[in-house]
């Protein structure tokens, strides 16, 4: 195990109370969100669809509003702006970028990567929405309507993706076996 692996773990561990919690997930989903906009450009190149390729431009320029407003939490609970690794995301964006280097280009990969993209939206609708219910438990309103808001993008994108996938590229990937 990595130095940084335990670091996270102790911290986690040694957490008190539920502010420490708080914190904690805090700096996992800032260093997901930093991880995030770096690999969604691949999928980007990776795509062929146009309507595929212009929801993940959107979804970039929604990343960086979200780190933004992250940054607005850290500096609202009064701790620094500080990522600590993100197993679970690291995971899954290697996951995504594995399966885009071993497809060929064309209507299953752009399939696959919407299963992939949506498997990290799930990803932040679970932390944004465990975040919120710290926030508002904690009563830090002002932070809970930021993280409410980074919620809401999260779950429009995961809709977004599912309608790209049913309307056309999933059909388009099925035709592709027969």
């Amino acid at each position: 195990m990595k130095a940084s692996e335990k670091n996270n773990k102790k911290q986690l561990r040694t957490a008190q109370g539920l502010q420490g919690l708080f914190e904690a997930e805090l700096k996992d989903i800032y260093w997901a969100e930093k991880a995030i906009l770096k690999s969604t450009p691949k999928m980007v190149k990776n795509a062929t669809s146009e309507e595929l390729i212009a929801a993940l431009q959107n979804h970039i320029k929604q990343t960086e509003g979200q780190i933004v407003r992250l940054e607005k939490v850290f500096e609202a609970i009064g701790i620094p702006a500080k990522a600590e690794k993100c197993e679970a995301m690291d995971g899954l964006i290697k996951e995504a970028e594995e399966m885009m280097e071993e497809m060929d280009p064309g209507m299953v990969r752009d399939a696959a990567i919407i299963a992939s993209a949506q498997k990290i939206e799930h990803y932040e609708i679970a932390s944004y929405g465990t975040l919120s219910s710290f926030a508002h438990t904690l009563d830090k309103m002002d932070v809970y309507d930021l993280l409410e808001e980074t919620l809401d993008e999260e779950k429009e994108t995961d809709s977004l993706l599912t309608e790209i996938a049913e309307s056309s590229i999933n059909y388009e990937a099925m035709e592709g076996d027969e």
